[in-house]
């Protein structure tokens, strides 16, 4: 089935619906310098019983993309001038704007089906915002899905960890990120494991991106809660 449009709260968004009545609700954030476009035409091959929706970030980026808080060019070039990445002493500008907004979305999605289970995740800065909304803004998730992300506000995260504890989480990350180190993908890993969430760990051999296996692994962790939710 084709995608449709909705606004829910601030934000508007793609929704791309299942064929069968829906077993759960996928909301999958884009990364940096991304759009929901790039990410929904993957909800159809994955042949899922759930509805995903791709919000798309209030900030708007030159060529009509977007993001969910501004970055610093020139200083994240020097940074990996220095090697890739890993932002957890990083407290991004923007960041209880986006969260705010990302919660009033979450809240008009629980609103429409409030029976089904709801996965919350994304790609890079989307992942990054994901996990930030549910530890300190307290949004409930029935799972987490971080992609090729990094912790940031690692000082507040750590005070709220306890909200993780039971949480099924998914964790992808490249073994040859040039962005986000894949020491960052390991030490998020690391940061739910300890906090006490279920972690499924799915690293690869490629870059910042999102390849066929982590798919996979997306399809098999969303089928499987959804099922165990039913």
């Amino acid at each position: 089935m084709p995608a449709d449009s909705i606004t829910l709260g601030a934000l508007g968004a793609l929704r791309a619906a299942p064929s069968s009545p829906p077993r759960a609700q996928v909301v999958l954030l884009h990364g940096y310098d991304m759009r929901p476009e790039d990410l929904e035409p993957f909800s159809h091959s994955l042949n899922l019983p759930a509805t995903f929706y791709f919000p798309r970030a209030p900030l708007a980026l030159p060529g009509g993309t977007r993001c969910w808080w501004p970055i610093d060019q020139e200083r994240r070039a020097r940074q990996i001038q220095a090697g890739p990445r890993d932002l957890f002493q990083e407290n991004p500008p923007g960041r209880a704007a986006a969260r705010e907004a990302l919660g009033g979305f979450l809240d008009g999605v629980r609103a429409l089906h409030p029976e089904l289970p709801l996965l919350l995740g994304g790609f890079s800065q989307g992942g990054m915002l994901s996990c930030d909304v549910v530890l300190c803004a307290g949004q409930p998730a029935a799972g987490l899905i971080l992609l090729s992300s990094s912790r940031i506000a690692f000082d507040e995260w750590q005070r709220e960890r306890a909200r993780l504890a039971g949480l099924p989480v998914l964790v992808s990350h490249g073994t040859q990120d040039t962005d986000l180190a894949f020491s960052a993908g390991e030490a998020l890993r690391d940061f739910h494991r300890n906090s006490g969430a279920q972690v499924t760990w799915q690293p690869f051999d490629g870059g910042h991106e999102i390849p066929l296996v982590v798919w996979r692994a997306l399809r098999r962790f969303v089928f499987d809660l959804a099922r165990n939710s039913n």
